[in-house]
């Protein structure tokens, strides 16, 4: 594939009742179909997994982290290896998110200001780090990942609204100057839409990324950050289905449940990510066409079955049984947290790959409407009871076209 072809974004299908779309975005590494999940592997490696096992899996991308990355090994090292492709011997496309969110998390130990952000490495070896968005930029340019994302503010929930109008107003600022000091042709930089649960700060901050230059795509950043997911929807709904650029690819970041994938797709939404899939797994937790199922639990001690019937991933029929898993999560033996990795990173693939074959057949309203009703669907409503399909429902307006 030409350069000229790098980076750009194809829609290829969208479902009539609702605002999804299928697509393919074009990479130096190879083409991504959408929507997909991206696995996580924040310091050059999803845990447990090999890079091989991944692409049997089904994963066409995946995310590491660029403060991680910065302070273990270093970017300077990354680079010498050849870039984080050759390090990791991941060949496919890669997303480094800007290492922002771990930043600020840091909470007390952290400092912004107009020029950047100094922090303290509580993580590491307890120095503190200054970065400007030029830092960051050059970080993220040294360990080479196809994607890479802006320099932003990402506030928690609840936050006063003077505090997000702040994150809006710091990550704009930061968003022009990562877009005028990133000069990598090969690596796509995309900026990010901050404004916590503001639809108004929202559709400010996506503006000003508009303004600011032609950048190939856009995270949405301050999202799960505490908030329940109808409030998530609330916002998150119109900005994408009415507000965001139709032509570029919509990134939500850090979500990974599987019904606010469904869900998020119906609104637009055409890639995710996430630690969850890999986080319960190492805490004994599995999805299932049943719901989670916590391994731990003594009812699977004598349990013949597989993990999940309506799975076809390589632990379901490789005949693990669920009391095998139970005996290796009980006894902490390293094996089955990588058991239950694999699956649950094959579970949130093939369901966005289920959800693109149905969004190119045009039965995506169906498929959400059927999810909705499943077993695995019950974990994960919101506080009102199933997630609202009736019209007048501010998430279902997002969700679904009315004729």
């Amino acid at each position: 594939m030409g350069e000229h072809r790098w980076f750009t974004f194809d829609v290829v299908a969208t479902d009539s009742a609702t605002h999804a779309r299928a697509g393919v975005l074009h990479t130096p590494h190879g083409d991504i179909p959408t929507p997909i999940f991206m696995p996580v592997g924040t310091k050059a490696t999803v845990k447990g997994i090999l890079p091989g096992q991944l692409g049997e899996l089904g994963a066409k991308i995946i995310l590491a982290n660029a403060y991680h990355l910065s302070q273990r090994p270093g970017a300077d090292l990354v680079a010498e290896m050849g870039g984080l492709h050759d390090f990791m011997r991941w060949h496919g496309p890669i997303l480094t998110d800007s290492g922002g969110f771990q930043v600020f998390s840091h909470g007390d130990f952290t400092k912004l200001t107009d020029d950047g952000v100094t922090f303290r490495t509580v993580d590491y070896d307890g120095s503190y780090v200054h970065w400007t968005p030029e830092d960051n930029m050059e970080i993220a340019q040294r360990l080479g990942a196809d994607i890479v994302m802006q320099l932003d503010q990402c506030p928690g929930y609840p936050a006063p609204r003077p505090l997000v109008e702040r994150a809006v107003e710091l990550s704009g600022m930061w968003a022009e100057r990562c877009f005028r000091s990133h000069d990598r042709t090969d690596q796509a930089l995309f900026g990010i839409v901050q404004g916590g649960m503001h639809l108004d700060l929202r559709l400010r901050s996506l503006r000003h990324l508009e303004e600011c230059g032609n950048f190939p795509g856009y995270g949405i950043g301050g999202y799960s950050v505490g908030e329940d997911h109808q409030t998530m929807f609330e916002t998150l709904a119109p900005l994408v289905s009415e507000h965001m650029p139709q032509g570029k690819p919509r990134y939500l970041m850090g979500v990974g449940n599987p019904t606010t994938l469904v869900h998020g797709v119906a609104c637009g939404v055409d890639m995710f990510d996430c630690v969850l899939p890999t986080r319960t797994a190492r805490m004994g937790t599995a999805f299932s066409s049943e719901g989670r199922l916590n391994l731990k639990n003594a009812r699977f001690a004598h349990d013949r079955g597989p993990l999940d019937d309506a799975c076809t991933c390589p632990v379901c029929m490789g005949g693990y049984t669920r009391a095998y898993l139970h005996h290796l999560v009980r006894q902490r033996e390293m094996l089955g947290p990588i058991l239950l990795s694999l699956h649950n990173l094959y579970y949130l693939l093939d369901l966005m790959r289920r959800a693109r074959e149905a969004i190119i057949s045009g039965r995506y309203g169906a498929f959400v409407s059927t999810w909705e009703g499943l077993p695995a669907a019950q974990d994960w409503w919101g506080p009102r009871g199933p997630w609202c399909t009736q019209r007048g429902d501010p998430l279902s307006d997002g969700l679904l076209k009315f004729h």
